[in-house]
């Protein structure tokens, strides 16, 4: 069985085959970085107008270096939900369209599903039962997962997920867009304790979490001076990307110990973040755990991830969707 997922839910185009072994045939991304770049944040109508000139020539490019055809296909998996609205219907049109024109099945797909399953295409792959860590632009959750759709939320940001809060420390450090990455890159260069700011809910006594306080951190110590060295920006990055961490780290233990549990997944953008692995592993290790992050390059959005859940809903006995479909641009994954 090959399968054809398709991912457009934001502004990546991601587009993959998987074989029923879920092995990565071929995959392709084209990311909107640039087109979005000049306005400082993802402008929806642009994002919807470039997936629909990218996902066909993509698909062919993934056919071209799988070595198959179009009628190869015998499955196809596509994110329904949560995105931008227009993004998600670009993908869900042609992936139904396709669906319909091969005569094969499509399955709906939760985009932070395809996240939290992405680890599963590394080696080795985590079993069931475990805890997720979901960290992307858009969502920070903690996930008891027991099987393929078998979900529950055991905690969530109450206001700015993870990743937005990178993003608007970027704007403030004038660092651009996508923000994540850079503040990352320049947070290696800070001298640890320079500023420090504060643990969002960090001793709360729940699982939730809280980032938009950590903005106003950050805006704080850049208004405090007339002008910032490049030495204070990697300071004030090092000081915000630690207590991002600290945060995430502290909640997944907690997460471990009220479920029993021992093993960890982390997946979502923010899950390539070099000092959240490290401090992550070096826990794994103090504690005894299994850490389980996914490929580096299916940290972001990606088709294969999206492949991933389709196959694993075609082995749980998923029946395919009508062809009346519907996106869901705001979708709970507890309630998938």
């Amino acid at each position: 069985m090959i399968v054809l997922g398709i991912e457009t839910s934001c502004d990546e185009t991601g587009i993959a085959l998987l074989d029923e072994h879920a092995r990565v045939l071929a995959q392709a991304l084209h990311s909107q970085v640039e087109l979005h770049g000049a306005y400082g944040g993802v402008v929806p109508e642009l994002a919807a107008r470039d997936h629909i000139r990218r996902v066909l020539p993509l698909l062919e490019q993934c056919l071209q270096q799988a070595g198959c055809s179009r009628s190869d296909i015998e499955a196809i998996a596509v994110t329904v939900g949560p995105g931008l609205a227009g993004a998600l219907l670009v993908g869900a049109s042609i992936a139904y369209g396709l669906g319909y024109a091969l005569s094969v099945p499509v399955i709906g797909v939760h985009h932070m599903e395809g996240h939290l399953l992405s680890p599963l295409l590394s080696e080795p792959a985590p079993r069931f039962p475990f805890v997720a860590l979901l960290v992307s632009g858009g969502h920070t959750q903690l996930m008891q997962v027991e099987r393929v759709g078998g979900y529950v939320l055991l905690g969530e940001t109450l206001d700015d997920a993870a990743g937005e809060a990178f993003d608007k420390t970027a704007q403030l450090l004038g660092l651009g867009y996508p923000g994540g990455p850079a503040v990352s890159r320049l947070a290696r260069q800070g001298v640890p304790g320079t500023y420090h700011f504060p643990r969002p809910l960090l001793t709360s006594g729940d699982l939730n979490f809280s980032f938009s306080g950590l903005k106003t951190a950050v805006l704080t110590a850049v208004r405090q001076r007339d002008t910032l060295s490049e030495q204070a920006k990697a300071d004030i990055a090092r000081a915000f990307v630690d207590a991002v961490v600290d945060v995430l780290v502290a909640k997944s233990l907690a997460a471990l110990r009220l479920t029993g549990l021992r093993r960890l997944v982390v997946a979502g953008g923010v899950g390539a973040n070099l000092q959240l692995r490290e401090q992550l592993a070096e826990s794994a290790r103090k504690h005894e755990l299994e850490l389980y992050f996914p490929p580096a390059g299916l940290c972001t959005d990606n088709g294969a991830m999206i492949a991933l859940a389709g196959l694993m809903h075609l082995r749980a006995g998923q029946p395919p969707a009508r062809w009346d479909f519907e996106v869901r641009p705001r979708w709970p994954l507890a309630s998938h």
